[in-house]
């Protein structure tokens, strides 16, 4: 499952998520919005912004989930937020960056550069495991956490959580959204298993859920095939700006190739393209993984 593309539809479901980790969340948070913007003149797209309302000037931040290793992100955050402010500069009075790892050892190794960045108070680092024990975690943050766990543990924990959402949680619109939220993740790491077997591992009826709502016309199960296809879409448009910035325009043949890739050869293609310095490095791994 690639993280980094699941955090982001959460995000864009439930933004407030973001400033539960933060300890000095702006005062408007409920009201902030998630968005990709295009920064215009270079090659970067950020994926993950949270743009105050419209009408009031305020503070914009910057998100990146890095699941995986990245020996130049912050070269690029800082190219990317800071060409961006500048650009959107009378739009905003400051800007913040949030950074979402799954553990400490998966961040960028040679920080020196970056000192005055990373101690100022500017950037946030999270690491999810460092966050506590999932049971005692607000039920956001907790299902957040869920993401790190392996493939094993992640059903007795998704449970735990479910479960917890039905005894904790009174308010049925809120109640509704932690059960989205973990059976989008559940959904889309288990992405071979049948409806009812969701269902039997989470003790709900699914289709009840954001998941599967969305599909109801279409019927259960080519709503399960949906939600595969929007994942696979997803993740096929992620891959595609990640490689850009790696390698710049990608030729419209070998976009095609592309194309064509399963889920799980787009997630192997993520791992190996931070070693890409070239086109050609990326039309040799197509060669050997066709």
């Amino acid at each position: 499952m690639r993280r980094d593309s699941i955090f982001f539809r959460l995000f864009q479901q439930f933004p407030m998520l973001l400033f539960e980790l933060l300890d000095d969340p702006p005062e408007n948070a409920d009201r902030y919005r998630f968005d990709s913007v295009a920064v215009k003149e270079t090659k970067f797209e950020i994926d993950g912004v949270f743009l105050p309302p419209a009408r009031r000037k305020g503070i914009v931040y910057f998100c990146e989930v890095q699941f995986q290793p990245d020996q130049k992100l912050y070269e690029r955050l800082w190219s990317e937020s800071s060409r961006y402010f500048y650009q959107t500069r009378n739009r905003f009075s400051d800007w913040q960056a949030v950074v979402i790892y799954p553990r400490r050892s998966m961040e960028q190794k040679n920080l020196h550069p970056h000192r005055s960045l990373l101690n100022g108070g500017q950037l946030h680092r999270i690491y999810l495991e460092e966050l506590g024990d999932i049971e005692a975690l607000p039920l956001g943050l907790a299902a957040m956490a869920l993401t790190t766990k392996t493939k094993k543990a992640m059903p007795k924990v998704a449970k735990g959580l479910v479960e917890r959402a039905q005894q904790e949680v009174a308010n049925p619109e809120e109640k509704r959204a932690i059960m989205d939220m973990v059976s989008t993740i559940v959904v889309h790491e288990f992405t071979n298993l049948t409806r009812q077997e969701v269902d039997k591992m989470l003790g709900i009826r699914l289709e009840e859920t954001r998941v599967y709502r969305d599909a109801k016309e279409e019927g259960l199960e080519e709503g399960l095939e949906r939600a595969r296809q929007q994942n696979l879409d997803r993740q096929r448009s992620l891959t595609l700006r990640q490689l850009t910035r790696y390698v710049g325009k990608i030729p419209k043949k070998v976009k095609s190739r592309i194309d064509c890739l399963s889920l799980d050869d787009l997630e192997g293609l993520g791992d190996a393209f931070l070693d890409f310095e070239s086109i050609a490095d990326l039309e040799a791994w197509l060669d050997a993984n066709s």
